[in-house]
């Protein structure tokens, strides 16, 4: 089976799903709210000082964009990645993995700023309002380096399972040249890394009943560099022996493997089903797109001929 380009997946200005329009008229509208009343930032946005007693803002504060640029991007994103995405894992799924990455997101960044506030002392860190979708926006990149890791983007001929490496590169160094760093770095670093743990340890696999995705194409040390792997690989062993050993427990229980042994169907079989769905469905969708398109053009003659 040929594998379908990832710009022909996600280009042209059709094929949206109709959740991610939902989510996209979201996004626009929170956006609106906070032009029109800027009181409402202070309810709607994660104020780490405010979050208690209004702590629905570690769940609205993932959809509201405060600038123009950001409601842009974020919407953008969420109509092209999402119509990648959401065919494969599915509308549930799909809105699932936003909700519980935004929302785990907001959490890190609260317990963050107020560590920093007890380190600092700077009231700073208690009152800055953060908020935006660009978390779960990172998160996609992580979706997509899953999904279809070897795929290569048309321009610069880099793989995909290097987007969200890139990404959070792009922004640390932007962040020295730019005072509003500390609104958005944050949530894209704990965005990537609370999708990543979704991925890799939560997700559900409704065909063979386990959870996450053990492979070793997925591990967190393929962030990185091939020659820091061996520094990130022990310091990475520990945080999953600390966080994730019911995970261990609970799929050596199920099936992923017995006395060590890596049980048939699991680890790169797994894998390579996954990457074969995300192919399969990028090329349905742009057969389907190519169709509509050849369908418009002769509906165009027909009425050409019909005026004439």
């Amino acid at each position: 089976m040929s594998t379908p380009s990832l710009a022909g997946g996600m280009g042209g200005f059709s094929g949206f799903t109709r959740l991610c329009k939902g989510l996209a008229v979201v996004l626009i509208g929170g956006h609106i709210v906070v032009q029109l009343l800027p009181v409402a930032v202070t309810y709607l946005a994660l104020i780490p000082a405010r979050t208690i007693p209004f702590v629905w803002n570690l769940v609205t504060s993932g959809y509201i964009e405060q600038s123009i640029h950001g409601v842009v991007v974020s919407t953008l994103g969420l109509l092209f990645i999402g119509k990648l995405l959401e065919p494969v894992w599915g509308s549930r799924e799909f809105l699932k993995f936003i909700f519980v990455v935004n929302f785990f997101t907001s959490i890190c960044i609260f317990i963050t700023a107020i560590a920093l506030y007890y380190i600092t002392r700077k009231e700073t860190y208690l009152y800055m309002p953060l908020s935006g979708f660009h978390g779960v926006l990172s998160g996609f990149l992580v979706g997509i380096k899953q999904m279809i890791p070897d795929q290569e983007l048309p321009v610069i001929k880099i793989k995909a399972k290097w987007l969200p490496s890139l990404s959070l590169l792009l922004s640390i160094a932007i962040s020295f040249w730019t005072a509003e760093s500390a609104t958005y770095l944050p949530i894209l670093i704990f965005g990537t890394y609370m999708s990543w743990i979704y991925l890799r340890y939560w997700q559900r696999k409704p065909e063979t009943k386990l959870k996450g995705d053990p492979s070793e194409d997925f591990a967190f040390s393929t962030f990185f560099p091939e020659f820091l792997r061996p520094v990130i690989d022990p310091v990475a062993s520990i945080f999953h022996r600390m966080l994730c050993g019911r995970f261990e427990a609970s799929n050596d229980s199920q099936g992923y493997t017995v006395g060590g042994t890596t049980l048939p169907g699991s680890d790169p079989i797994e894998a390579s089903r996954r990457r074969e769905r995300g192919a399969r469905a990028l090329e349905e969708r742009l057969a389907a797109e190519r169709l509509g398109a050849t369908k418009g053009t002769e509906e165009l003659g027909r009425d050409a001929t019909e005026n004439v």
